[in-house]
Order: structure tokens, then sequence, then C-alpha cells
């Protein structure tokens, strides 16, 4: 295995951070583009919300074998791919002239982001060992993942109102040569792999089988609604092809998840909790946006605007994060975050018919992102931490699948209690009074994180030894498959 010394970590980190933030920005920035890309483009107003579903189905699909790919070929490799394949999808997109065109072309860039997102963060573990160094890198990737999110509502916005929706397409272009222009420098050359595994392809198949289809009967959800047919029989679907691929994975000599990895209560800890935080955090964004503009009356640029104050305070909470973790269990900073995330979005829920952006937005707005921005970069280096080089895509690839599902489940759900809770009702008080129940419950996600963080993930992180995880030696072939998880839950 190459070493990453080879590399330059000041550029690795900037590629990575980049590029992380580009695939954030894409999970939002289209939201408020939505009705002038059904005016220009003609679509029907069943088929708009396949604008964002494309993208998310996937993205969430395929993390898991993204993530496997680049431990069996290679992380710079899958990184330069998926971004490359992320780019000509934005070019391709924003040229689009039919619905069709638009959908697929954001089902492209769903499939460019699930095979470098994970090899970005992977390339992050395995440049900064285990510790400070590693906790400030994940700090940076977990800020730009944070401002990425927030800012794509106010670029949105912008580029809407003031140049084209076009340009919520287009915008990605120079941000993923940015990213592209530093690999050379930046990431070490790879040589080909000293011993090939054989692909499962059985569990892969599995595996985005079963997450897209439970992507896809989620996503529905907004026009057919939980109970109907279609729904239960593709969720019903969904969870048959998981358990097969957990039963496939336990038999398979070379897994795409080793389910070992789950006996670590770090890895399994993180992962529940950043599935629970996304629920919370995505369903606070889309309702925030809604109440912004079909309650108080505000425009796309101006509701964009309004999140400046959000991406401030989750950028400060990554930073205050990063400092309380560099020497502490991120146990110690995720317990607080996602408290004080469940306290703001209580705050929220108090928004009222007759408020405004000061009264009832901007201040739960900082105490929200603050403690989110708390949450997100510990989490990542909770569910990395003991984990061993060559499963870094792996546990990446998991951690961002969690993540992805986390958001797309929560808001499918929140969004239909909310609108149970509205009924056929459009004037502004009984639309305020929906959207306080999507933010209440949201605050329970923020605390059953909290529970999940005081519960499950242990009080200290493991040794570390003083070579870092880039020196450990590969398992031999021989080696049991469960048998190589490096680093024991304290």
């Amino acid at each position: 295995m190459y070493k990453n010394s080879r590399g330059r970590p000041g550029l690795v980190l900037a590629a990575v951070t980049v590029a992380q933030f580009v695939f954030a920005l894409d999970m939002s920035v289209v939201n408020v583009a939505l009705p002038a890309i059904r005016t220009a483009l003609g679509f029907a107003p069943v088929d708009l919300s396949w604008v964002v579903h494309a993208y998310a189905l996937t993205f969430g699909g395929l993390l898991l074998l993204g993530g496997r790919a680049c431990d069996l070929y290679g992380r710079r490799r899958l990184f330069v791919l998926g971004l490359a394949v992320f780019g000509l999808c934005s070019l391709a997109g924003g040229a689009a002239q039919e619905p069709w065109q638009l959908i697929a072309a954001r089902a492209g860039q769903g499939l460019g982001a699930a095979a470098a997102a994970p090899a970005a963060l992977a390339l992050l573990t395995t440049t900064f060992t285990e510790g400070p160094r590693r906790v400030r890198a994940l700090g940076v990737w977990s800020a730009a993942n944070a401002a990425g999110g927030a800012l794509g509502v106010l670029a949105g916005g912008v580029l809407t109102e003031y140049a084209s929706w076009r340009w919520v397409m287009l915008v990605n272009l120079p941000v993923v040569a940015a990213a592209l222009a530093l690999v050379p420098a930046g990431l070490p050359a790879e040589p080909e792999p000293t011993r090939r595994e054989r692909p499962d392809v059985l569990g892969a198949v599995l595996a985005t089988g079963g997450i897209g289809l439970l992507v896809f009967g989620v996503v529905r959800t907004d026009t057919l609604g939980w109970a109907s047919p279609a729904t239960l029989g593709t969720l019903a679907a969904a969870v048959a092809l998981l358990a097969a691929f957990v039963r496939t994975e336990s038999r398979t000599p070379a897994p795409l998840l080793r389910l070992g990895l789950l006996r670590s209560r770090w890895v399994a800890g993180a992962n529940l909790l950043v599935f629970l935080a996304a629920a919370g955090q995505f369903t606070a964004f889309y309702f925030v946006s809604l109440y912004l503009q079909q309650v108080l009356g505000l425009g796309p640029a101006a509701t964009g605007a309004a999140f400046l104050p959000f991406s401030a305070g989750l950028v400060a909470g990554t930073v205050i994060a990063t400092r309380i973790t560099a020497t502490r269990s991120p146990r110690a900073s995720l317990v607080p975050g996602a408290a004080l995330a469940a306290a703001g979005l209580s705050w929220f829920a108090l928004l009222s018919p007759d408020g405004g952006f000061l009264t009832d937005v901007l201040g739960p707005s900082v105490v929200t992102s603050i403690g989110t921005g708390l949450v997100l970069a510990p989490v990542a280096a909770a569910a990395t931490t003991g984990i061993a080089a060559r499963e870094a895509g792996t546990a990446s690839g998991l951690l961002n699948s969690s993540r992805q599902l986390g958001g797309c489940v929560g808001l499918a759900v929140l969004a239909t209690v909310a609108a149970h809770r509205t009924g056929a009702a459009t004037d502004p008080a009984a639309l305020n009074d929906g959207y306080a129940l999507g933010l209440a419950l949201s605050a329970g996600l923020f605390a059953l994180a909290a529970a999940v963080a005081v519960v499950v993930l242990p009080r200290r992180r493991p040794d570390v030894p003083a070579a870092g995880p880039t020196a450990r030696p590969a398992a031999p072939p021989a080696a049991p498959a469960d048998k190589h998880l490096e680093g024991t839950p304290s």
C-alpha cells in the first residue's frame, strides 16, 4: 500500500473540502429554483419533485458501493472519476431542454457524488492519523459540508432571481474544476493493487437495490401516501433485499460491507446518530424555507439570505467542536451539540404566522446551527475511529449512506405529518401550524441523537499506535473476514 505522506496533506484537505462543498450544495441548490424550472421546461406538477429525488436516489443508493469500490480500486481514482462524472452531468443539466434530460442529469450527478464522496472522506482519514490532526481536518471537511447545504438555498435563490435557473447547475463547473486542479499536486499516485479481490457483485446488487428501493419508496410518499399499495410494496421489497444483503455479507469471503465493522460501538453509534441528526437537519431546512416563503412572503433571494446566520452558526459550531475533540473523545462534543440543536429547534417550533425574521427565525437559527455544527465534525471522527486504512472507503460510504437515508426518510415522514396537521387549508395560520409541528418533531430527533451519544458511544477513544492507520500492514490473505477491525471499543 502506498503511503499518503507522498502526497501533500494540505492540498488533499483542500481538494476534498471543495468537492464535499459542491456535493452538499447540490442537495439544496435546486429547491428554490423549482418554480422557475417548472415554467421553463414544462414540468408536470407530479414530476417536478424528481429534480430533487433523482439526485437523492442515486446518491443514497450507490454510496455503499462507491465506498467499497474506492477500497478495491483506489481512493484517488474514484475521487477523480466521480468528480468528472458530476461535472459533466452538471453541464448537461444546465443545457437541458426537456424534463427528462434534467432528471437524467440529476441522476448522473448523484452517481458521480456516490463515487467521489466516500473517496473524499477516506482520503482524509488515511492522510491524517487519528488524533488532533485528523479532528482538525474533519472539522474543515464538516464545515464545508454544512456550509454547502446551507448556502445552497442562498445560491439557488440569488441565481434564480438574478441570472437563470440554469446556473444552479452550471455553478458546479468552476468548483469541480478547482477540486480536480488540486489532484495532480496534492493526491499521491496510486499503484495497481497488489492483490485484487473479486468484487462482491451479489452484495452490490442487493445493497444498491435495497437502498435504492427504500429511497424510492420514501420519496414517492409525497404523492402516493404511506398506506398506498405501491408504497408498501416498494418498502417491503426494500426490506427483503436488505435482509438478503445481510445474509450474503455474513457468508462471502470478500464482502461489500464487513458486518464486523458494526460490532464497534464507535461505528454503530456514529451511524445511528448521524441518521437521526440528518433527519432533523434536512427537515428543519425544509420547514424553515417554506415558513419564510409561504408564511412570511419572502422571495427566493431573501429566503436564501435569511439562511446566512444559519450558515455562520454551522461553521462556528464546527470550529468549536474541533477544539473540543482535539484532545477529548468525540462524545464530548456530540452530546451537548445534539442537545443544543434540540433546544434550538424547540424554539423554532414556537414560530408565529404574525412573526418575522428577527422575532421568529434569527435566534433559533443561531442556536440550532451552532448545535448542529458541534455534531457534524465529531460524528465523522467517531465513525472512522479505529478503522483500518484498507476499510476507510467502506466506513466512509456507510456514514454517507446513513446521512442520506436519514435526511430522506426524516423529511418524508415529517412532511407527511405536517401535511396531515395542515389538511386542505392554505392560509398562513394553517401552514404555520404544520411547520411548527414538523420542527418540534425535528427537535425530538436531535434529542434521540443526544441519547445515542450518551448510551452507545464509548467514553474514551481507543489508544492510537504512533505510526497511525496509514502505516498498518494489510491483513494476510488467510485472515478471517471478521477479525481485522482495528481499535477496540472501550
